[in-house]
C-alpha cells in the first residue's frame, strides 16, 4: 500500500476543518484535507454568531467571507403568540464583533475551504477515510480514492472535523449517547416572498408553536430573497403528520399562525429533509495523536446556532495546542483543548436546557428585564459562551434564579 506523509491530516472540509487548516498553514503546517464529497454540497446551520468571526479573521479568510456577499446579520428575534422580542447583537455584555452572517451552507463552506486552498492546503475531494490506526508513534489512516483505490497516509496529527459523519467516533469506538432527548428536524429552502417591511432580514426569527413550548420553528433569510425554514420538536411530535417532509413541515407551520401568515406567499420548490436523533457525545475529545473538532465531537441542539461556533472555536484552540507541541513544548490537550471548549459547550448546554423547559423563553420575553442582565443574555446568544467576565457563562446555574425570578 502506498504511503504518504504530511504534518496534519484533517477529515473533512467543512468550517472546522477550513478554519484549522488556515491557521496551521499560517504556523507553516504541511496540511492535507481529506473530504469525502464534492464541493460545493448542501449543509444545515446557516445563521452564524458574531463570536465565529472572529476565529475565520484569525485564519485570514475574513476578505474572502465578506465579498461573497451574504446576508448582514446583527440579531435574532423571538415571538411566542402575541408576544415578540428582539435582542440586537451588537449591545451585548462581551468584547468583540457584534455582526455576522446568514449563510447557505454549500457556499459559505465552499468559500472557506477555497481560502484553505489559497493559503497553501491540499484538499482531496470525493476521498473517504476508511481505516484508523493510532497505535504507532504516528496515526495510520487509510484512504479510499474516487476510483476505490486504498492508500495509506502517514501524519503527525489528525483532526476530525467531519462533522455529523464522525469518523474517528465511529472508527475509534468514541461513541457515547447524548444526555439530551431525542429530536428530529424538518427543513427546507424556499423563495420566501415576504412582504416588504414584514420580516427585518438581517436577524434570525425563533418562533415558538403557539401550543408546544418544545416545539419551535427557525425563519433564516438569505441575500438572495431565499430563506431557510425548518421545525424542530420530539420524535412523537414529528409523527403525527403524515404525508412528505414538505406536507409535514407545512402542516405544522399552518399551526402557527404568525409564521404561516408571515410565510403566506411563498415558494415551497425545495423539497425537504428530516434530521433525526442529531444530539451526539463522545467519550473523549482527544487521544494519541488526534483530536475531534466541532460536531464530529459533540452536537446540542440548533435552536441558538451553536454549531458552527462551536466548531471554529475548536479548530482555534486545537490549532493552538498544536503549534506548542511542535516547539516542542509540553502540552495536555486535555486542559488546553478539551476543559476549554467543554467550558463554552456547557454554558450553551443550560441555556438549550432552559430553552426547551419554557424557563428561557420566560426570560427572552419577561419585559422587566434590566439592561445590564439583557447585555449578559445578549452576549451569549451571539455565541460569546466562552468569556467567563459574563455571570452566566462562569456560573452557568445562575440561569436557574433568573428564571425564577421571570417567572414569578
Amino acid at each position: 500500500m502506498k504511503t504518504e506523509n504530511i504534518d496534519i491530516l484533517i477529515i473533512g472540509a467543512g468550517p472546522s476543518g477550513s478554519v484549522a487548516a488556515g491557521l496551521l498553514r499560517k504556523q507553516g503546517c504541511r496540511v492535507l484535507v481529506i473530504e469525502k464529497e464534492q464541493f460545493p454540497r448542501f449543509s444545515i446551520g446557516e445563521s452564524l454568531l458574531p463570536q465565529s468571526m472572529e476565529y475565520i479573521e484569525e485564519a485570514g479568510f475574513l476578505q474572502d467571507v465578506v465579498e461573497a456577499g451574504f446576508q448582514y446579520k446583527n440579531g435574532a428575534a423571538f415571538v411566542r403568540g402575541d408576544k415578540h422580542t428582539a435582542f440586537d447583537f451588537r449591545d451585548k455584555f462581551s468584547e468583540g464583533w457584534g455582526t455576522t452572517y446568514q449563510v447557505q451552507r454549500a457556499d459559505f463552506d465552499h468559500v472557506l475551504i477555497r481560502a484553505a486552498e489559497k493559503a497553501g492546503a491540499e484538499v482531496r475531494y470525493r476521498h473517504q477515510v476508511v481505516a484508523v490506526d493510532v497505535s504507532g508513534d504516528r496515526p495510520l489512516v487509510q484512504v479510499a480514492s474516487p476510483d476505490k483505490e486504498i492508500y495509506q497516509i502517514s501524519a503527525q496529527f489528525v483532526l476530525d472535523a467531519s462533522g455529523f459523519g464522525r469518523v474517528l467516533p465511529r472508527l475509534l469506538d468514541l461513541e457515547t449517547p447524548s444526555a439530551f432527548p431525542v429530536r428530529g428536524a424538518y427543513f427546507t429552502h424556499i423563495e420566501d416572498r415576504m412582504p416588504l417591511g414584514s420580516f427585518d432580514r438581517n436577524k434570525i426569527l425563533i418562533t415558538v408553536h403557539p401550543v408546544h413550548v418544545d416545539v419551535w420553528f427557525w425563519t433564516i433569510p438569505f441575500s438572495n430573497g431565499r430563506c431557510s425554514v425548518g421545525v424542530v420538536a420530539a420524535s412523537e411530535f414529528l409523527d403525527q403528520f403524515h404525508g412528505t417532509e414538505t406536507e409535514r413541515l407545512r402542516a405544522i407551520v399552518a399551526q402557527t399562525p404568525t409564521l404561516a401568515t408571515l410565510l403566506n406567499n411563498a415558494v415551497w420548490d425545495t423539497p425537504a429533509r428530516k434530521l433525526v436523533g442529531y444530539a451526539a457525545n463522545v467519550k473523549s475529545l482527544h487521544g494519541k495523536g488526534f483530536a475531534l473538532l466541532g460536531n464530529a465531537g459533540e452536537f446540542l441542539d440548533p435552536v441558538f446556532s451553536s454549531g458552527v461556533t462551536i466548531a471554529v472555536k475548536s479548530a482555534s484552540l486545537a490549532a493552538a495546542v498544536l503549534q506548542r507541541s511542535f516547539r516542542g513544548e509540553t502540552v495536555d490537550w486535555q486542559s488546553e483543548y478539551a476543559d476549554p471548549l467543554r467550558a463554552g459547550v456547557d454554558a450553551f448546554r443550560a441555556f438549550v436546557e432552559s430553552w426547551y423547559t419554557g424557563g428561557f423563553q420566560d426570560i427572552i420575553f419577561y419585559p422587566g428585564q434590566s439592561k445590564e442582565v439583557r447585555k449578559m443574555i445578549t452576549a451569549i446568544l451571539a455565541g460569546y459562551a466562552w468569556d467567563t467576565l459574563n455571570p452566566y457563562v462562569a456560573q452557568p446555574h445562575r440561569l436557574k434564579t433568573l428564571e425564577q425570578v421571570c417567572a414569578a
